[in-house]
């Protein structure tokens, strides 16, 4: 104890907010993991947990909204569902999704991600490279932070015909190294990329000198994020291939509920 009667081995919790620029800098060193949050217990749950990157995703319309897929999910609800995910007031990057359509223009790129900020949003993310280019520089020009997205793009799901590894050719590869050089040099602070070969992943690692966020991706990116129903096991009717719940919380939710149903019928 000092003379002040305080414990000098006590560990002082550290409440500094967590930047953009922060996780830029991680780069190479610490490796980043990051959730997905659609409301204010789970955001403050990951919070708690000292995630430094939470996304509000529009995945929301598969495990929330009961969605097929992510194409239908309108801004509205982005903006909802980050408003309640903000109200945790976390110490992460809080991160929003631009949902299909709202970013077709530089112009309309702006004003959605103006709206996502304004509901409690810290940096936007979209889907694409090269193809963005202009919504992406202008989305950085209003200094909104931007997190980018390549390999297999949900939002284009229809179009494409399903989910698949992107990267296995070489043609890809080329794209998938140009567009993340792109999105470096305009200023994004990160890049997920989803169902890359990860051979490929690798090397867009090493290429860029921004973090690469993998999610099925292999292990060589600079973090890593899931959806959090996929990782606790809260979404039993679809889990993807590349993901080991490390709980099955439905089941014991599911347990809870049937041993309480019977305890009131009883």
């Amino acid at each position: 104890m000092d003379s002040c009667g305080l414990d000098k081995h006590v560990w002082f919790v550290d409440t500094s907010k967590i930047t953009a620029d922060q996780l830029r800098a991680r780069k190479g060193g610490v490796r980043i993991p990051a959730l997905t949050a659609y409301d204010y217990p789970t955001a403050r749950l990951l919070d708690e947990a000292g995630i430094p990157l939470i996304l509000v995703g529009d995945s929301l319309g598969m495990v929330v909204l009961g969605y097929p897929d992510t194409t239908a999910v309108t801004m509205e609800e982005m903006e909802h569902h980050t408003r309640a995910a903000a109200r945790a007031r976390p110490k992460a990057l809080l991160a929003a999704d631009l949902p299909s359509r709202s970013y077709r223009t530089p112009a309309e790129a702006v004003v959605n991600a103006r709206r996502l900020v304004a509901a409690g949003a810290e940096a936007v993310k979209a889907e694409g490279g090269l193809s963005i280019a202009d919504q992406v520089r202008a989305i950085v020009a209003e200094g909104i932070p931007f997190l980018g997205h390549l390999g297999m793009l949900p939002q284009h799901v229809l179009e494409e015909g399903g989910y698949r590894i992107k990267g296995k050719r070489e043609h890809e590869r080329e794209a998938l190294l140009e567009d993340a050089r792109f999105l470096a040099e305009a200023g994004a602070f990160a890049v997920v990329l989803e169902l890359v070969w990860p051979a490929v992943a690798a090397e867009v690692t090493r290429t860029v000198a921004i973090p690469t966020i993998g999610i099925g991706s292999g292990p060589d990116c600079d973090g890593q994020i899931l959806v959090v129903n996929d990782l606790v096991g809260t979404f039993p009717w679809f889990t993807p291939r590349f993901v080991t719940p490390r709980v099955r919380a439905f089941d014991q939710m599911r347990a809870a509920i049937e041993e309480w149903s019977r305890s009131v019928r009883s």
